[in-house]
């Protein structure tokens, strides 16, 4: 990982993470100039969705892990940067907490469930600092 200490800021969002058919519309109810944070990704095999909770309409109920909660890393990371998921995912991965990583040009999201967050805090705080 990189010589200098990463900091890690706690953002206030409360996450979903969707999954629709690779075929399927953009949704037009995550995309407004109100949203703070959304990411969209279609694969070959699906459409992923990860969005503020309030956003989510009712008729989207399957498919949908909610609950997330999600550390930013302070950027920007130069892409020749290496081992920075690494070395923040693995002391997490030998705790048994379960990560959802999601990445920018600048950045980089750790997304955990808001029963894992304050264990992951406390692990986090051992490799970065956390502020927030």
């Amino acid at each position: 990982m990189t010589s200098q200490r990463l900091t890690l800021l706690v953002r206030p969002w409360r996450l979903a993470v969707c999954r629709f058919p690779a075929d399927s519309a953009l949704p037009p109810w995550v995309l407004h100039a109100e949203a703070e944070f959304w990411s969209i990704t279609r694969t070959p095999g699906e459409l992923s969705v990860v969005c503020a909770e309030d956003d989510l309409p009712p008729s989207v109920h399957e498919h949908v892990e909610r609950d997330w909660r999600v550390f930013e890393l302070v950027g920007p990371i130069p892409f020749t940067t290496t081992g920075v998921i690494s070395g923040l995912t693995a002391p997490l991965a030998a705790a048994s907490v379960p990560v959802f990583v999601l990445s920018t040009f600048d950045t980089d999201y750790l997304l955990l469930k808001a029963a894992y967050f304050t264990r992951a805090r406390a692990i986090l705080s051992g490799v970065c600092e956390v502020v927030g």
